[in-house]
């Protein structure tokens, strides 16, 4: 299995995703006899089903990431519980800087970052690692101290993203 990986910052910009699926799926359809889509909806509200459907390939299943690592019951029964949650992985703990500060200008206006987060109450991190880092365990507390709100640490392990890897090859 090989991986090909897009830019993390399309995330960002939910409406690329589909496109930049379609156009790396074209790019490499000659030279495999199977593709797969790592890449639940992610915000593309559909559009990303549609050029899957099209080209015949498959994708994660699930809304976005977050339904991949935890199962979309209990990400939904949590979300249910404290609708105020702003959701972490371990990739976003380690980008934080730059694809949340940077990306959303917070570090040219950072007045800007109580308009963006006042409706929320907690920081939830959905930690893959078993054992976090010292160091990333730090930058979830920096993340969530930037955007002054509690931090919650949920281990979730990569066991769904496992199972959802398994379905797709």
């Amino acid at each position: 299995m090989d991986v090909h990986a897009l830019a993390p910052l399309l995330h960002n910009h939910p409406d690329r995703i589909a496109s930049a699926v379609e156009a790396q799926i074209e790019v490499l359809r000659d030279s495999y006899d199977r593709i797969a889509v790592a890449y639940a909806d992610c915000g593309t509200y559909g559009a990303l089903d549609e050029v899957c459907e099209r080209l015949g390939v498959r994708r994660l299943r699930g809304a976005h990431c977050y339904d991949v690592f935890t199962g979309p019951a209990r990400l939904a029964a949590m979300l249910e519980r404290e609708p105020g949650t702003y959701l972490l992985t371990d990739f976003l703990v380690r980008s934080f800087r730059q694809t949340v500060v940077a990306q959303l200008g917070l570090d040219r206006h950072p007045e800007l970052r109580d308009d963006y987060f006042r409706h929320y109450r907690r920081v939830v991190w959905l930690a893959q690692d078993q054992d976090p880092s010292p160091e990333l365990s730090g930058a979830a507390r920096e993340a969530a101290g930037f955007l002054g709100l509690p931090l919650t640490v949920i281990s979730v392990g990569d066991s769904g993203l496992e199972t959802e890897l398994g379905l797709l090859i």
